[in-house]
């Protein structure tokens, strides 16, 4: 897997497009300009946090035994119920409709940027060639940019695209992570089985 199909593979996962809409959802008392800020920061904590599971999470997982094979086909099921949730959307039970307060780490940063998916996704990364964590970092710095930026000039995008559009450009981005995962998980099988 080369750099870039990591990054595009973290940047649909990331959803920057469906989290636009809960994240302007949330955030609608508060005005644009401090939103942004808002947003830039939560951004910035999600890429910490992803980073940390990126360099550590794999060391941890060692310990408990967990093979390559084995996270592949566990992320690959995670990203196919996420993507799931992208092309059948029905977020009301699990996030609130809107935040009293400035929101901290939760839930923009985690769990909606680095959500339990994209974790999966970078541990299986490091995980599959571990000699090359500085392509995964390139993956994870470009896909985090990309979504942060997404992000930032959403209260405009989300004006111009309407409510609508978002929810169609997310379903898009769903039924390519729906593949992608399968991929996943059929790539996993074909580690395990030639192991």
């Amino acid at each position: 897997m080369t750099l870039i199909s990591a990054a595009i593979i973290l940047l649909l996962i990331m959803d920057p497009f469906g989290n636009m809409v809960t994240i302007n959802t949330l955030l609608t008392e508060i005005p644009a300009a401090k939103r942004r800020r808002i947003i830039l920061r939560e951004t910035l904590i999600a890429y910490g946090i992803l980073l940390a599971f990126l360099v550590g999470g794999n060391p941890l997982l060692s310990f408990f035994g967990v093979t390559p094979s084995t996270l592949s086909i566990s992320g690959g099921i995670v990203l196919f119920l996420i993507a799931l949730g992208m092309v059948f959307p029905d977020r009301s039970s699990a996030m609130p409709t809107r935040l009293d307060a400035d929101p901290f780490i939760v839930p923009i940063a985690m769990p909606l940027i680095a959500g339990p998916s994209a974790i999966a996704a970078l541990l299986v990364f490091a995980k599959s060639d571990p000699q090359l964590l500085w392509k995964w970092l390139g993956a994870l710095t470009l896909a985090t940019t990309i979504t942060g930026l997404i992000l930032w000039i959403s209260p405009w995008l989300f004006q111009r695209l309407g409510r609508r559009g978002a929810l169609a450009v997310e379903r898009l981005m769903g039924m390519l992570l729906i593949i992608l995962s399968v991929q996943m998980m059929l790539d996993g099988v074909a580690q395990y089985l030639q192991s």
